[in-house]
């Protein structure tokens, strides 16, 4: 896997998945196959977008579950081609929406797939209907575990505070214990 600190390569062609993805969970795994699969189709590079650090630690101090060389290991193992990190910081949270775009367009993307959720730029300005205008988009629905409950880096931040470890593993689909070899 190519790692591309704050700057975006030049593609030819692409598949994107955007997110914090703190964790590299069990639904972010789903969406992150599903991003993979779509590039091997259409025969371009698979391209994971991600922010460092993850947005919620910035805004709301909330706990890191993956640290960055963790979350790249987690990536490259799933098999992506690409990723590109944000240096989330005071200056990106100012950035008018349209710059993202116009830095997506750099990857050419072929679909960038998204949660419902999702929202960029300053003051949160850019939303998925900003992106239609100049991408194929998917968003993808939330991804639930086998007791139906949604699986989340929130979920798995209070299950850890709860101390209930099994159940955070079971969610994460790896052992916490990062290796500081990564």
């Amino acid at each position: 896997m190519e790692t591309h600190m704050a700057k975006v390569p030049l593609l030819q062609g692409s598949v994107i998945a955007i997110g914090a993805f703190d964790g590299v969970h069990l639904g972010h795994q789903t969406v992150i196959r599903k991003t993979i699969e779509k590039s091997k189709a259409l025969n371009v590079p698979s391209v994971v977008y991600t922010f460092d650090p993850p947005p919620r630690s910035y805004f709301q101090g909330v706990q890191v579950l993956t640290p960055l060389p963790e979350k790249l290991y987690r990536l490259a193992e799933l098999g992506v081609d690409h990723a590109v990190v944000a240096s989330f910081d005071e200056s990106y949270t100012k950035r008018h929406p349209i710059h993202f775009v116009e830095e997506l367009k750099q990857l050419n993307p072929m679909e960038v797939t998204v949660g419902r959720d999702f929202r960029f730029g300053k003051k949160r300005e850019g939303d998925i209907h900003l992106l239609t205008r100049h991408f194929q988009v998917s968003v993808i629905d939330p991804v639930c575990c086998s007791s139906g409950m949604l699986i989340s880096s929130t979920r798995i931040r209070e299950l850890m505070a709860r101390g209930e470890r099994q159940e955070s593993i079971s969610l994460l689909g790896w052992p916490l214990e990062h290796s500081s070899a990564r």
